[in-house]
């Protein structure tokens, strides 16, 4: 099945899709320090892009995959909305995925981290000092009800404390893993160089996971916030 996925729940818009041939097409914008994600500017171009790059067109589309979040609710509103939309107009269904899911679905190189790592926590930058996290078993990071910590919105350090038992064994990815390195680090979580793809949200992922998730109709799919936008967080204080 030919899926078109997209992300825009973190500063990266992300776009691939999957089912032509073997390949997995991809396209992606990550904005420059300071820069604004621009996710409205970006994201059309990039499906364009990617349909384009596989010589497919919009017929050849049977279902969208679209991150659901956690994340910005800018960035959120404007995926979803985009998903709803281009899935009203061909008449196909859309996929909700997990942004930390996908995250969490990421596959280390050989020798990229070590060995004997057998647990992953995905971790976002949720500003105002907190981080959307979550974490699997990496053998059954496919399955989300398997989740050892279902999502949630929490400071770093009451992170770290959860998943200190876990011992150092856990890997933890993501830009709020990088955020707040020393404190997951006290955890004793393994966190990647700041380089590393591993702490990258791909499209790719959503496909993957799209592949074993059923769609929904447009308005079915609802954006998973955790907490309520900043904008009303600094209206309450």
């Amino acid at each position: 099945m030919t899926t078109l996925a997209f992300d825009t729940a973190t500063p990266a818009t992300t776009v691939a899709l999957s089912g032509v041939g073997d390949a997995v097409y991809t396209a992606r914008h990550d904005p420059l320090p300071g820069e604004r994600p621009g996710h409205a500017t970006h994201l059309l171009p990039l499906v364009a892009l990617v349909l384009e790059r596989a010589g497919v067109g919009w017929h050849g589309v049977e279902r969208i995959a679209v991150g659901v979040g956690p994340g910005t609710f800018t960035g959120l509103r404007i995926g979803i909305a985009t998903a709803r939309a281009l899935a009203r107009a061909r008449g196909i269904p859309v996929v909700a995925v997990s942004t930390l899911q996908s995250l969490a679905l990421a596959t280390p190189r050989a020798g990229s981290v070590p060995a004997g790592l057998d647990t992953v926590l995905a971790v976002l930058d949720a500003r105002r000092g907190e981080v959307f996290a979550a974490s699997w078993r990496t053998d059954e990071v496919r399955e989300f009800d398997s989740a050892l910590l279902l999502p949630h919105a929490l400071a770093p350090d009451a992170l770290a404390e959860l998943v200190a038992p876990l011992g150092p064994t856990t890997l933890a990815i993501g830009n709020g893993a990088l955020a707040f390195r020393e404190a997951l680090e006290r955890s004793g979580s393994f966190i990647p160089e700041d380089d590393s793809l591993l702490h990258r949200v791909t499209a790719t992922n959503h496909c993957r996971l799209a592949e074993r998730l059923q769609g929904s109709v447009p308005d079915d799919v609802r954006p998973d916030y955790l907490r309520a936008p900043d904008a009303e967080i600094a209206h309450r204080t």
